[in-house]
């Protein structure tokens, strides 16, 4: 097949140009480096069947060649550091971006896969999050930039599909984690591993009786190929259902890395989730997907991997 790719230069989003290209696939590749790495990008400028557009998909998809197969919307800020620091163009690029990319499946008569997220449930009241809860979310709050953005996207996606026929995929993830996360991506396990490798105190927001699941990287890959194998338009939630608080994580952190952890405790940010757990009822029934890699397994190979892949850009 012939794969599109926005974000392709990101943590995700460059686990999935390794897959598509390891399975035969020619793939284009599209970024404007606001998040993503070039070192991610350099991963594949040697191989035949990559090619690489450097473009802010906001203002529009330059790409000229063959007939695609697929168009996959991975391009956003995803770490709250990053879209925080750029509210606008997080926005736009889950608004214009989205569009964009539907608008060039449409022209190439492609499928349209849109990575959204489970930032879309906000501070949720339902535990876990079913793919039929609605969210409660703040629409004007400082992670508004990024959650309001991809409940739009979801909502354009599926508009384009209704009335325009464009067979499209959404799936909402739920915090991944792996090798080629930023060094200063800003989520916890990424802090939390750079700041035990630093020998610093971990930073606990609140009480770290907060929860949070942790998928690894490979799971979430598994489960986009086995969703874009099959039909079905509604979004389906990627994430792994067991749970851990803060503290709980820490301590395993500390075990797999072999140190004397120190915590160190702060103010709960601005509308940070008390709970965030995914019901993966839906993906197990047409997927048969359920993520296979222990968080400590998962941990085990980021760390092994930081010295070139979380490397601060």
């Amino acid at each position: 097949m012939n794969i599109l790719i926005t974000g392709s230069a990101g943590f995700v989003g460059s686990h999935l140009v390794e897959r598509f290209l390891q399975d035969g696939h020619s793939v284009i590749g599209v970024d404007n480096y606001i998040s993503g790495q070039r070192q991610n990008t350099a991963l594949f400028l040697t191989h035949p069947r990559f090619q690489f557009l450097e473009a802010d998909v906001s203002q529009g998809i330059p790409y000229t060649g063959e007939t695609l197969d697929w168009v996959l919307h991975f391009a956003s800020p995803a770490s709250p550091p990053h879209y925080q620091e750029f509210p606008v163009e997080t926005l736009m690029v889950g608004a214009q971006g989205t569009q964009h990319g539907l608008e060039l499946a449409l022209k190439h008569s492609a499928k349209f896969f849109l990575a959204s997220t489970s930032e879309v449930y906000g501070d949720p009241h339902v535990h876990p999050q079913p793919e039929s809860y609605w969210g409660h979310v703040n629409p004007n709050g400082l992670r508004s930039c990024y959650d309001e953005a991809k409940r739009y996207a979801e909502a354009i996606t599926m508009a384009y599909h209704r009335a325009k026929g464009v067979d499209t995929r959404i799936i909402r993830i739920f915090n991944t984690y792996g090798p080629r996360m930023r060094a200063d991506d800003g989520r916890v396990i990424t802090n939390f591993v750079h700041q035990a490798l630093r020998g610093e105190p971990l930073t606990i927001y609140g009480d770290g009786q907060q929860t949070r699941s942790f998928q690894y990287v490979d799971d979430l890959i598994e489960g986009i190929m086995r969703l874009m194998g099959v039909t079905y338009h509604e979004p389906v939630n990627l994430g792994n259902p067991t749970e851990f608080t803060m503290l709980e994580l820490a301590a395993v952190i500390g075990k797999v890395m072999e140190h004397s952890i120190e915590l160190e405790y702060k103010p709960l940010p601005s509308d940070d989730p008390k709970q965030r757990q995914p019901d993966i009822g839906l993906a197990t029934n047409i997927l048969d997907w359920k993520p296979q890699v222990s968080l400590q397994e998962g941990l085990q190979n980021l760390v092994s991997s930081i010295d070139y892949s979380l490397a601060s850009s």
